[in-house]
């Protein structure tokens, strides 16, 4: 610490001290509101991080909290995009983001309760509204309309019961909390197994799996310096531990033909294009193996004589 306030933060000074002392007042408030009094003035308005320790793990933890919170703000868009585009949900498991969306509400709901900074689990709620829309477009695409609306139905009366009034006593809320850690983890099996079955990832948004994977391991070290409450750890190590075995599906299943367009999700379409090609030449490959004549674009019949009889 004191190496990095000689070597990096005191030459810095004369150059940041000019620009963080002079930020606007409502910028000044929201950091004050962050980090609270002591850390505000002694990382912004002194930029020194050897009088108070603490407060630069705890500014990481904060920047770590805002960062998650905005990622999740789109982090399954991308799988409510591949379902509306292909209108299949051929690889997601049903099960799977109904134990999800259990898990958060009840994770949202204990942590609203018991009063825990927002940057600590914000992206709770933003995540609940996208799983809520990846399960009624599973339910749509499925022909099931009736069960999608009974869905959202149970999904906002349990919101209401958890929240919005005192049906849920504080005792009860906690027993919850740890029952919602085992739904977490339940709620990977599903997809992990429905993967394995199906021999690749379907439908399964790349994206979204490797942004959980770098989120739950961030949301471990924001617990460890911002909330003293072991059921929430627990909960997110075992995530954690999940989430990397889903990564690690969708790297060993990425080439899989039941696996539709990671090239193209993650890598831009030029590599799109090139696993088609490959996936063509294989085919093209097959077909001479088994004596089949291959088809070329010049080798169009010009009468019914040049047609194969069978």
């Amino acid at each position: 610490m004191d190496q990095l306030q000689s070597l990096v933060l005191n030459p810095l000074k004369p150059v940041v001290l000019p620009i963080t002392t002079n930020l606007p007042a409502p910028v000044q408030d929201a950091i004050t509101t962050l980090l609270g009094e002591t850390c505000h003035n002694a990382l912004i308005l002194n930029l020194d991080v050897t009088s108070h320790p603490e407060c630069l793990s705890l500014a990481i933890s904060k920047a770590l909290g805002i960062a998650i919170i905005t990622a999740a703000s789109v982090v399954k868009v991308p799988q409510i995009i591949k379902l509306a585009r292909s209108q299949s949900a051929e690889g997601l498991s049903f099960p799977s983001y109904v134990l999800e969306t259990a898990s958060f509400l009840i994770n949202l709901a204990y942590n609203v309760r018991s009063g825990f900074p927002f940057s600590t689990y914000g992206e709770v709620s933003l995540i609940l509204v996208q799983d809520v829309i990846i399960s009624v477009l599973i339910l749509w695409y499925s022909g099931k309309a009736t069960q999608a609306g009974a869905f959202v139905a149970a999904v906002g009366s349990a919101a209401f019961a958890l929240m919005g009034s005192d049906i849920v006593s504080e005792s009860q809320m906690t027993s919850l909390q740890a029952g919602g850690g085992l739904l977490s983890i339940a709620s990977k099996l599903p997809q992990i197994l429905t993967i394995w079955q199906q021999g690749g990832t379907g439908q399964l948004s790349a994206f979204a799996v490797f942004n959980y994977l770098a989120g739950s391991l961030s949301r471990i070290f924001t617990t460890l310096q911002e909330v003293d409450d072991k059921l929430i750890l627990y909960g997110f190590i075992a995530g954690f531990s999940l989430n990397a075995v889903l990564a690690a599906q969708m790297v060993y299943y990425w080439n899989s033909p039941t696996t539709a367009g990671h090239g193209q999700e993650v890598g831009g379409k030029k590599q799109g294009v090139l696993q088609k090609g490959s996936a063509g030449m294989a085919t093209e490959e097959n077909i001479k193996k088994l004596g089949t004549p291959v088809a070329t674009p010049t080798a169009r019949p010009t009468s019914s004589s040049g047609r194969r009889r069978g």
